[in-house]
């Protein structure tokens, strides 16, 4: 009886909150709608960043023959493992008043978040890259050699060949920066109406028991999550076949 007592008044509560977040979502309320804007902003815009070094970087190492390239894949691929809450110490220590960039005033700004997420989706996307152009190089070397395609311009033609398939590595990027807590927290401060993006967000509301809103970004996060994933598969798919068949 005791503890058929203790579970109802929670039970009440969770489906109340359950009910406020689905009204919240169909509604619009207008600070989720912020929060969510905010999150797809920063993680586009890193990603973006993240795209144009880590293709290129990718793809340089795929097709150069340099001393120490093996070296560098292995600290590349190491790289893609790098803790967030790591990265987002070395960045508030690059941003705060004492570090080198201190006199920009980047911290706690979603600019700080950018350069956060930048940093952490960075190797994934040159890791990934460099696996994809350099499987395009070993199927078209030979066609390649003989027009006489060498250097920078081998370089960006096995993008632009295998551009196809660096949507699928752009989105896996994606996904990774859009479910990024450790890293913005510490360089964006979780400030409301700055800062606050739906991971931050959902880590303060549950903390102060509003539930409703965390449910609510929780439903929109892992939904944007299921898209991202989905339409890497289907593209995967997809430009798999095409190039083979």
């Amino acid at each position: 009886m005791v503890r058929e007592f203790r579970e109802k008044p929670y039970m009440h509560d969770l489906n109340a909150a359950i009910l406020l977040a689905a009204q919240l979502i169909y509604t619009g309320d207008a600070d989720l709608l912020e929060i969510i804007g905010l999150s797809i902003g920063v993680s586009l815009t890193a990603v973006l960043a993240s795209c144009v070094i880590g293709m290129l970087l990718g793809a340089a190492i795929a097709v150069l023959k340099f001393r120490g390239r093996g070296a560098v894949t292995i600290l590349l691929n190491s790289l893609m493992g790098l803790p967030p809450v790591v990265v987002g110490l070395g960045v508030y220590l690059l941003l705060s008043r004492a570090g080198p960039l201190g006199v920009f005033g980047l911290l706690y700004t979603p600019t700080a978040m950018i350069i956060a997420q930048t940093i952490l989706v960075m190797p994934i996307v040159a890791a990934l890259t460099r696996q994809v152009v350099e499987d395009f190089y070993a199927e078209y070397d030979e066609q390649l050699r003989s027009l006489g395609v060498r250097g920078r311009r081998l370089v960006t033609t096995l993008l632009w060949d295998a551009r196809y398939s660096l949507i699928t590595v752009a989105l896996a990027g994606f996904g990774r920066a859009i479910a990024e807590v450790g890293a913005v927290m510490i360089v964006g401060g979780n400030i409301d109406h700055l800062t606050r993006v739906m991971t931050t967000a959902i880590a303060l509301e549950t903390s102060k028991g509003n539930l409703a809103l965390a449910l609510a970004l929780g439903i929109i996060l892992v939904g944007v999550s299921l898209l991202v994933n989905g339409a890497v598969a289907s593209l995967g798919r997809r430009f798999g076949r095409s190039r083979y068949d």
